[in-house]
């Protein structure tokens, strides 16, 4: 299992054409191979902060997903709406310790 935690904070102007576009890119990246699951939430102490986060069956299937055709169309789509670039964190499965 690979998890993905991906962040973009936007310009506020622009929130909602980013949760539209937001919705259709989730929609058809939830039916790709391989995803288990892929949720758009906010930070409860800034609206215009997102917080994707992604779990992927493995290393491969998260590969194919940043190549996927719809990706493409996202990340053109995005750019203008978002501060700075989206900050993406990939981590694995392993724990450090059991609570």
């Amino acid at each position: 299992m690979i998890y993905v935690v991906a962040t973009s904070q936007v310009k506020p102007e622009c929130r909602e054409a980013f949760i539209t576009g937001a919705k259709q890119c989730i929609a058809a990246t939830r039916q790709e191979k391989g995803c288990v699951s892929y949720e758009n939430h906010t930070s409860i102490h800034d609206p215009n902060l997102f917080v994707v986060v992604e779990r992927w069956e493995s290393r491969e299937d998260l590969n194919a997903h940043g190549k996927a055709p719809h990706m493409k169309v996202w990340r053109e789509y995005s750019a203008p709406l978002k501060v700075s670039p989206t900050v993406i964190e990939i981590i694995s499965d392993a724990k450090v310790e059991k609570f």
